[in-house]
């Protein structure tokens, strides 16, 4: 397994989310990376963080997502960023967090989060159009694929969740 550096920038290029995490491997979903509970995140140059329980996280070959499949107790069950296509170069994955989220909590309940933001940052960061239409498409498919529980939304990070351990 190859440890990896994980790391979401905004539009322009500023640091956001960035930590490490360790390649599990790949399927038909993408490229799939443990996050164990203990990791230290950053959020931009912010003060360190310590995340409390493992995630799984996939990052799609071609998709405006990535995805994080995180552990009880934690109040998300998925967790899913729109983002540009993840890029891999050596020992670090990178995208532009678009803002979105698609959140699917324990009980079931379904979240479009960050609106708002999503909002904001059109004006302030100057996101071209096509941008925006991808960033509001990408996140109705995956309200649906989330909400009805497709492809890797289904399940598949089990799999995975059992070689991170």
């Amino acid at each position: 397994m190859t440890d990896v550096r994980i790391v979401f920038r905004k539009y322009g290029g500023a640091l956001h989310w960035n930590h490490p995490g360790r390649v599990l491997g790949e399927d038909e979903y993408g490229i799939w990376v443990a996050v164990p509970g203990g990791t230290v995140a950053r959020k931009g140059d912010g003060p360190p963080v310590t995340w409390e329980t493992t995630a799984i996280m996939l990052f799609p070959r071609d998709a405006w997502w990535t995805a994080s499949f995180n552990t009880p107790p934690h109040k998300s069950e998925v967790y899913v960023d729109v983002t540009t296509i993840p890029e891999w170069r050596d020992d670090e994955v990178t995208m532009l967090d678009l803002d979105l989220d698609v959140i699917r909590l324990r009980d079931g309940r379904l979240i479009l989060d960050d609106e708002d933001e999503f909002a904001e940052h059109q004006l302030l960061l100057n996101y071209p159009t096509d941008l925006i239409t991808q960033a509001e498409s990408t996140a109705q498919w995956l309200l649906d694929a989330v909400g009805e529980r497709r492809g890797p939304f289904g399940g598949a990070h089990v799999n995975w969740l059992s070689k991170a351990e």
